[in-house]
């Protein structure tokens, strides 16, 4: 995990400076931006994850993550003066990964940059030690998971996800019927504590898994949902 390139879109040189000092500690690889025009000329191949400010002169850290969706799937970590609950929604639903209330301590920053990145390479596979190996794949009906490339196909086609919603789905076709509550899943995927609010996180990436796997999303056959318990696959 040393030496991962980390991008910070910040506009407040103190946050920006702060931020990268601890990540260049940690032996990170850091490059810098101070508005989202230039953080997206500085996002390339090679950056494994995005740290994102939501209030940010000129395009708004909402429009950057939305073109960053458009060229790749690097883990998104918000930051945000704004703790709303339905502020969270809305960057979660833009593509971000995680989200990070102003003022935050540097331990927890560094917590979950550290959780991203080691689910960002599980998911890209860069922990395989052995990629040689015959594929192993997870079939259910139509879906077909490769758990070495982690990739999805439905029906033949390719569906790019997420790492979280990659993992939240593999965590549900492994147990077809079983129900898994919204504090199952996130202990499962984030690897965190669960919390009250953590279930509209959960919520959120439910629906946009759907949206990608469903004929019709609104009326999931899938990955449903069993009121008053949590989703299960079928």
């Amino acid at each position: 995990m040393e030496h991962a390139k980390i991008l910070i879109i910040e506009d407040e040189d103190d946050i920006r400076e702060g931020i990268r000092i601890l990540l260049e500690s940690e032996d990170f690889t850091v490059e810098e931006a101070g508005d989202g025009i230039t953080g997206l000329e500085k996002l390339d191949g090679d950056t494994d994850l995005v740290i994102l400010d939501i209030m940010m002169p000129g395009i708004s850290g909402i429009m950057t993550c939305k073109e960053i969706r458009k060229r790749s799937y690097v883990p998104i970590l918000f930051l945000s003066a704004k703790s709303q609950d339905e502020d969270k929604t809305v960057g979660l639903l833009a593509g971000g990964d995680d989200y990070l209330t102003k003022p935050f301590s540097y331990a927890e920053l560094l917590a979950r940059v550290k959780a991203l990145l080691r689910r960002y390479y599980l998911y890209r596979g860069k922990d395989v030690t052995a990629p040689e190996e015959a594929e192993s794949v997870l079939s259910r009906g139509e879906f077909h998971i490769n758990t070495v490339y982690n990739e999805l196909f439905i029906g033949g086609s390719r569906v790019e996800l997420t790492d979280i919603e990659y993992q939240i789905l593999l965590l549900l076709m492994r147990h077809p019927g079983r129900v898994f509550s919204a504090e199952n899943i996130y202990e499962s995927v984030w690897n965190e504590p669960y919390f009250y609010v953590s279930n509209g996180t959960v919520m959120v990436h439910i629906r946009k898994l759907r949206v990608k796997v469903e004929e019709n999303p609104q009326e999931p056959v899938h990955i449903k949902t069993v009121w008053g318990r949590g989703y299960r696959f079928e």
